[in-house]
């Protein structure tokens, strides 16, 4: 059994849906303790955080990834059990298989390996960890990277082990993502009888016709790096439970995935202007979840490249695609930021698993790229 696989699975075993980390910090910090890294522990509220560090020039390479995972749903339904970390036909079955306890794992193995070969090796490795990526976010790698920010800790390449990949390992990486803009609409009218519309004032009509509005703005083109920027509408409620009873309010929940051709201010603007002009009762709120970020061809980028090419043969793909990851919220730092891990077919659903071998190539792309950037 391979170290990586080992890890992995040991990793898995921890039931660590969001936000409970359920003990997998500690035991990364322990084995890389043995590597001459030193841990510094960043818990903020419910959420476990740490800074993993070696060294103390720079150029300072980062490994980012979180150990939380999303719930299983019913278990009955999987194959394996969900924190077995079951090894069948080739694949690693379990919760966390793919996002991404496998990617921390091939991370950590590959630092192990290089430092053992490279006991000099110039720059500096970290490694940020979380337990709040797949929850709201807000007391993770957020915070972490302003406490660096705060003690001039200053992250130059970072790569985050989000599974990327499509088809086989590495056959993209994402150099950047969209921004993502989520809101809460609601319509205030005036209950009353169906029998009697003149007397009642139906929210749920004006917000039909409000979001098929909408729906139909085009917000821009994209551009080479990105596509397009979408409305999309995740959610409508209103009603009473009766159906002689015309609602006083409505509400729908819609996001924008945008590219870098457009801001969060001139979405929140175009909105707020349409839903203005039909002169109706309302309430807005807004969440940002993050910016559009992008990491153009350079050292980060080429070293990913070589590292892919060298270990698999192949050439990879460089991609803004998919929803947001903790890459958004280090690349306003100045670092260039790569998202590379497993094939990311199976993540979230029942019976998540991660081919075997693709996990040990993974762990050599690592560090490889390690290599390259400190060598």
């Amino acid at each position: 059994m391979s170290k990586t696989l080992e890890l992995s699975q040991q990793l898995i075993q921890k039931p660590s849906v969001t936000p409970k980390d359920e003990g997998c910090l500690d035991l990364l910090a322990e084995r890389l303790t043995i590597s001459g890294f030193t841990t510094q522990q960043l818990p903020f509220e419910d959420v476990s955080n740490a800074w993993i560090r070696k060294g103390t020039e720079g150029p300072l390479f980062v490994f980012a990834g979180h150990t939380d995972v999303v719930p299983t749903g019913p278990e009955d339904k999987w194959t394996h059990p969900p924190f077995a970390a079951t090894v069948e036909n080739g694949q690693l079955h379990g919760r966390g298989s793919a996002d991404m306890k496998t990617g921390i794992a091939a991370m950590v193995i590959a630092c192990e390996e290089f430092i053992e070969e490279n006991p000099d090796h110039k720059g500096s490795i970290g490694f940020l960890l979380t337990s709040d990526e797949e929850g709201p976010a807000i007391n993770g790698t957020v915070k972490v990277v302003r406490h660096l920010q705060n003690n001039d800790i200053n992250i130059d390449y970072c790569l985050v082990g989000e599974p990327s990949s499509t088809n086989q390992v590495g056959d993209v990486i994402k150099n950047g993502r969209r921004g993502s803009l989520g809101a809460h609409l609601t319509v205030i009218g005036k209950q009353g009888h169906v029998a009697y519309p003149h007397l009642a004032v139906n929210p749920i009509h004006i917000l039909s016709d409000l979001l098929s509005e909408l729906s139909t703005i085009e917000w821009d083109q994209g551009n080479d790096h990105f596509p397009a920027t979408t409305f999309q509408i995740s959610n409508v409620q209103a009603g009473t439970g009766a159906d002689n009873v015309i609602p006083g309010t409505a509400e729908a929940w819609f996001n924008l995935r945008f590219s870098t051709e457009i801001t969060t201010d001139e979405i929140q603007q175009r909105i707020e202007q349409v839903i203005q002009s039909k002169s109706i009762n309302y309430e807005l709120t807004w969440r940002l979840s993050g910016n559009p970020f992008l990491t153009p061809e350079g050292k980060l980028v080429d070293a990913c490249q070589h590292a892919i090419k060298t270990v698999t043969g192949r050439d990879t793909e460089l991609s803004t695609g998919g929803g947001t990851s903790d890459g958004r919220f280090i690349a306003p730092t100045g670092a260039e930021v790569v998202e590379l891990g497993v094939i990311n077919a199976t993540i979230h659903q029942i019976d998540e698993h991660t081919d075997i071998k693709e996990l040990n190539q993974l762990k050599a792309i690592y560090k490889e790229v390690i290599s390259s950037l400190l060598n």
